[in-house]
């Protein structure tokens, strides 16, 4: 079957992509910059990479016509520009006026549950998508979720990190809020068991897991798997701003991410019944199931994606190309170099680099810098990395985007997703028996460079210190 895949660098597209080559489909993923997307983690012969942007109709024209199913997985609830109603509208209009116009029999659609009267703006704006959505020309399948459990879905790490970093919390009321959330093992088994299933032809179906938990129950059950034992309390004077701030500073999410979950969490989403479940013969894993399953593939070091992957800063979405040559003019550049007397050895400590793993001199110094980050709205150092050896290209490490990654050129390129008064690069490159270690900032006038001379001392001997142990 061949399948156009959207929202390829989200969480549920990384998720679902590996699922349906393993089945044997021939897979062709939508990108907006297709330096970001590295396909050599993949190995498969059935997969194909074009560059589209939805918000572009010129770039539309990449779609072959030859396609049998759609999967649309497009979402903008994390975008800088809070107008993502207005973005996903557009978007979605020119999906379908493309897709209409290719052979495509079916289209299906992950949207969010949507049974409440008073729907938030990310919900009512997901209700929207779906109603542009439906077409003569194609069968529409829509799959309604809440709460998403899985290795890196930003639902599991802001539980992982309320209840590990908390042993006691005052809490909004929001906590109270009833949901079911389901697995995203269940998920993926039930996006491609409609895959040309008839009887999904043009209807919604919500799916959830089988228990309906509040946020506090899910909390408190997260911190028993965990053999934690925390104490939440809810209190009814947190306004939603108070609440999203809460969550930024205490998690690794954005304040705008923060800001329309809040928004969301008020909102009770319970499925209504469907037999879609029975039809498809799937096995409901219940949330300490999720749970377990979830921590599971992080000790195997196989998590497969992180929500992280898809949020970017505005610099990298305008495009890797722009900022893969790394400039000159302009710039402060702090370059060094040591001799390597095992490069194998030397390439590993690279590739294994940030994280839990650390940047192997005075962590403590970049998680104050990660700190303060946070304190100025930027990403912080949270986000850390999903395997603990290796990095591909357009992965999140800490507050950095990998932006070129290859063992066979032993080169990493890492760009900052900090708040900075200018752009910076961070290069390692091995060429012969010499490692070379490069730090390139551009400022953005007097503040930058500024800002260089200020941090300049505590340069000097953490990258060389790095580059030390790195090298030794």
């Amino acid at each position: 079957m061949k399948i156009l895949l959207t929202g390829t660098t989200g969480y549920i597209g990384q998720s679902l992509l590996p699922s349906l080559l393993k089945d044997g489909h021939e897979v062709i993923c939508c990108v907006r910059d297709i330096n970001r997307f590295d396909v050599t983690k993949y190995q498969s012969d059935k997969l194909s990479v074009i560059e589209v942007n939805f918000l572009d109709i010129n770039s539309l024209h990449a779609i072959p016509d030859d396609i049998d199913v759609a999967y649309y997985l497009i979402h903008s609830m994390s975008a800088v520009n809070q107008d993502f109603e207005k973005l996903e509208s557009i978007s979605a209009n020119n999906f379908k006026d493309r897709i209409q116009k290719t052979k495509t029999k079916q289209v299906i659609y992950l949207s969010g549950i949507i049974n409440d009267a008073k729907l938030s703006k990310h919900l009512n704006s997901r209700k929207a998508v779906e109603e542009i959505l439906s077409s003569t020309s194609f069968h529409l399948t829509t799959l309604r979720a809440g709460i998403i459990l899985g290795s890196g879905s930003a639902s599991f790490e802001i539980m992982r990190d309320l209840v590990e970093k908390l042993p006691f919390m005052i809490t909004p009321r929001w906590l109270n809020t009833k949901s079911q959330p389901i697995a995203i093992r269940n998920v993926i088994e039930y996006l491609k068991g409609v895959l040309l299933f008839e009887y999904a032809f043009d209807k919604s179906f919500d799916i959830g897991g089988p228990e309906i938990l509040t946020y506090k129950a899910m909390l408190l059950g997260f911190a028993k798997v965990r053999n934690l034992k925390r104490v939440i309390i809810t209190v009814p004077v947190m306004t939603p701003k108070i609440s999203s701030y809460w969550l930024y500073f205490v998690t690794s999410i954005s304040f705008t991410l923060a800001a329309n979950l809040v928004k969301s969490m008020s909102v009770e989403v319970i499925c209504r019944n469907n037999n879609l479940r029975e039809m498809l013969g799937i096995r409901l894993l219940s949330f300490k199931e999720a749970i377990l399953l979830a921590f599971d593939r992080i000790q195997h070091d196989s998590v497969v994606a992180s929500w992280t992957d898809a949020l970017t800063s505005n610099a990298i979405q305008e495009g890797f190309s722009k900022l893969l040559n790394v400039p000159t003019f302009g710039c402060y550049v702090d370059s060094r170099k040591a001799e390597l007397t095992n490069v194998d050895k030397a390439l590993n400590k690279i590739w294994s680099i940030g994280g839990e793993n650390g940047w192997y001199y005075a962590n403590w110094l970049w998680e104050v810098r990660g700190f303060l980050d946070k304190l100025s709205g930027g990403v912080g150092l949270r986000r850390g990395r999903k395997n603990s050896t290796m990095i591909y290209t357009g992965d999140s490490l800490d507050f950095w985007r990998v932006l070129y990654a290859s063992k066979d050129d032993k080169r990493l390129l890492l760009f900052a997703e900090m708040k900075l008064p200018g752009e910076a690069w961070l290069e390692f490159k091995i060429v012969g028996n010499t490692l070379y270690q490069t730090a390139t900032f551009r400022p953005l006038g007097l503040w930058g460079r500024m800002y260089w001379y200020s941090v300049l001392p505590f340069h000097g001997f953490i990258f060389r210190n790095m580059l030390k142990e790195i090298a030794s």
